[in-house]
């Protein structure tokens, strides 16, 4: 912030001197007429004396002459060189209230149009927070400054969060759904801190929160874990442990919560036993789901593409996201291919095959590489996603 202030004062300077110079210049020029008037009075003078003499007779007429025109000698030797005489219209006080003016109407509408809180914060964050205190100071100020920033917000929300302050996240969660939309994770996180500044009671409003929430997208992890956590409290063990295998899901094998989550399945299930109950077997497992589609391209679009030109290979579901399940990219040269898309291939860990009962299988070629446009286009008939025969799919449109 120093080097902006400096910045700010040396164009500050500059702009002064455009004003102050010119009152400099004039009171020069104003001692120069006052000199130049001085030296007239003298030389008028100096003649009066010239005059006296003559009169009285102490110099004769030739004395006289010359004495004349030593003074006006000497008083063109000290005029010399002086400008003449310049008017100002605007005259002194107009300058030196411009001078006055200029920063201090400059540092008012920096103030107030300016970005100083902005510039300061973008300092900051450059710099590792020495506290969650500290962190927590700047995101409120971050949201202070961008209150229509839903990351902002969603950020310090979780760290309220960690703060344990559940009141205070779900506001700010409130207001990031309010911004961002009804997305199913800002739903959960809302939720779970509704729960938590509500005492860890369920209420009807958490219970439509995860409700919209899973319904937009069953393995949202917030709305599984609290409701495995509000099922546990509530002696619903059962309840706990579906809720937990299902999160238990979703996890990736190296995640550090896996751990956690195992435990209280472990306890869920020990208590249940122990009220008498007898664990539910899970359901089994859907089978990964893997499709082989062999790809090629029309004879008469052979001679249309080039070698090095891209082909995008994807699944897409018939009826749910627009974003590819399972892709795989190849050039031109590489075909006719066989490949294979199956749940390994999923572009995100919530997006499978085997999660949508009916897919479409699609190629395209593009030149610029990119996957969402190209120039020919190869789609197949709604498939079932778990068809295990082979697929033939071949480019033969024009992708519009």
């Amino acid at each position: 912030m120093i080097d902006f202030w400096l910045a700010a004062g040396l164009l500050l300077l500059v702009a002064l001197s455009f004003l102050l110079i010119p009152i400099l210049r004039s009171r020069r020029a104003q001692l120069e007429e006052d000199r130049t008037a001085l030296n007239v009075a003298l030389y008028q003078e100096r003649v009066a004396e010239l005059q006296v003499q003559r009169e009285e007779g102490v110099l004769d007429a030739a004395q006289m002459d010359a004495g004349r025109a030593e003074a006006a000698r000497e008083l063109l030797a000290d005029t010399e060189g002086v400008a003449a005489p310049r008017v100002s219209r605007l005259g002194k006080p107009a300058p030196l209230l411009a001078a006055v003016l200029v920063p201090v109407l400059g540092l008012g509408l920096y103030l107030h149009f300016g970005a100083s809180d902005k510039v300061e914060l973008t300092r900051e964050f450059s710099q590792a927070p020495q506290s969650m205190e500290e962190m927590t100071r700047r995101l409120e100020r971050a949201v202070a400054a961008q209150p229509d920033s839903a990351e902002a917000l969603y950020f310090l929300g979780r760290t309220y969060m960690t703060q344990d302050r559940p009141a205070d996240a779900a506001k700010i969660f409130e207001r990031t759904v309010n911004l961002a939309g009804r997305q199913p994770e800002l739903l959960g996180q809302w939720a779970q801190a509704q729960y938590f500044a509500d005492g860890k009671k369920w209420s009807d409003k958490v219970q439509a929160l995860t409700d919209e929430a899973l319904k937009a997208d069953p393995k949202e992890v917030t709305s599984l874990g609290l409701l495995g956590i509000a099922a546990f409290e509530g002696q619903r063990y059962q309840e706990a442990i579906n809720y937990w295998n299902r999160l238990l899901e979703q996890l990736p094998p190296e995640d550090q919560s896996r751990v956690a989550l195992q435990g209280g399945i472990t306890r869920a299930t020990e208590k249940l036993v122990a009220s008498g109950g007898k664990v539910a077997e899970a359901p089994a497992a859907k089978p990964a789901a893997l499709l082989k589609v062999r790809v090629d391209l029309a004879a008469d679009l052979k001679a249309k593409v080039q070698p090095g030109d891209s082909v995008f290979i994807f699944a897409r579901a018939t009826s749910g996201p627009p974003a590819p399940l399972a892709a795989k990219r190849l050039t031109v040269a590489d075909l006719p291919a066989t490949v294979e898309l199956g749940d390994a291939d999923a572009m995100m860990p919530q997006l499978k095959l085997s999660n949508f009962p009916e897919v479409q299988l699609v190629a395209r070629i593009s030149r610029a590489g990119q996957p969402t446009a190209g120039e020919w286009i190869g789609r197949s008939q709604p498939l079932a996603s778990s068809t295990t025969a082979p697929q033939t799919l071949t480019i033969d449109s024009p992708d519009k």
